[in-house]
């Protein structure tokens, strides 16, 4: 027969266990909380986490502060998060590609990012558009390809194995063409670049071409989407425009929090970014974006995360792509 007191005394210790996480949900947050962003301060996924914060501050009567951590491809905002307590006082902003591309972009690191992270709040969904210079010849998704099977094209994006990048690697392999790829560390100036024709054309989405297509000299020919929206009612879906029917390029950002953090806090944070998602004025923030606000439980994350690694560990290995 085992001795008793041992056994006494792991019952109490699992039962304050069990008694200590339930209370610090209960409590939770007792102190500020940080969301790291890799995201530079002014972009849309920045002025979306600002208002998240401001609004779950309100909620839970604590500071809410963005910490802004560009550069490294999000390693910088990754490895500041992965130093944190796993307590839920750290949550970390990433979008689809962090999550879903970064490990087959790195292989020599062997990081998988949702190993050491748990999705715990979606934020919103953006979808991406085929943007060229107003005055170019292309009127649709027929004429680019047309043009690219006749004769070498280029194509901007914001970098190497970012959404832009990889839709367009979609677009190759999907329609048998091949681009040449010409990266920017200055989104401005991509679509700068991309308005005067040095750059034919790139994926682009709202809130980091508005100033161009504003000025007149951007025009978007199509959206990689399976509908219209109706911020742009009169731009038709890559299949209205002659391009392939299957070609959907969006990112979806969520929050995380790192391994280890109790599954009622979890809960409990899931629970408020889901309540403030729902506010009428974070969702008229979300349609000056073309955002499309959303409500996933941390395991359709997952889902949905998993489902982009196996297209985008195929497009980088049939392209070769890597940032090492």
């Amino acid at each position: 027969m085992k001795p008793i007191l041992p056994l006494i005394a792991g019952l109490a210790a699992a039962f304050f266990t069990v008694g200590a996480a339930a209370q610090s949900a209960a409590d939770y947050p007792n102190k500020p909380v940080t969301l790291i962003t890799p995201f530079a301060a002014g972009s849309g996924p920045d002025a979306v986490l600002r208002l998240v914060s401001d609004k779950l501050g309100r909620l839970w009567n604590q500071r809410v502060v963005v910490d802004n951590r560009p550069g490294g491809g999000g390693f910088i905002a990754i490895d500041q998060a992965r130093r944190a307590a796993p307590d839920g006082y750290t949550l970390l902003q990433l979008d689809s590609e962090h999550v879903a591309a970064l490990p087959h972009l790195y292989k020599s690191r062997n990081f998988v990012t949702l190993q050491h992270f748990d999705p715990v709040a979606s934020l919103f969904r953006t979808p991406f558009f085929v943007a060229v210079a107003s005055d170019s010849k292309w009127k649709n998704m027929s004429d680019l390809v047309a043009a690219a099977k006749s004769n070498p094209q280029s194509y901007g994006s914001w970098g190497v194995g970012s959404a832009g990048h990889l839709g367009a690697q979609q677009l190759e392999s999907l329609t048998g063409v091949h681009m040449q790829h010409v990266p920017y560390r200055e989104v401005s100036q991509l679509y700068a670049n991309v308005g005067s024709g040095d750059v034919p054309w790139s994926f682009a989405t709202i809130p980091s071409s508005q100033g161009v297509y504003k000025a007149g000299k951007l025009r978007y020919i199509a959206i990689a989407a399976p509908q219209r929206i109706p911020q742009m009612p009169d731009v038709p879906t890559m299949a209205e425009a002659g391009g392939p029917a299957s070609l959907h390029v969006s990112s979806f950002v969520s929050l995380l929090t790192p391994k280890g953090v109790p599954p009622a806090i979890r809960a409990r944070i899931h629970a408020d970014v889901a309540k403030v998602i729902a506010d009428p004025e974070i969702r008229a923030r979300f349609d000056t974006f073309a955002f499309e606000p959303l409500a996933w439980s941390p395991e359709e994350i997952q889902r949905q995360a998993e489902a982009k690694s196996k297209v985008y560990g195929e497009l980088v290995r049939r392209g070769n792509i890597s940032l090492e």
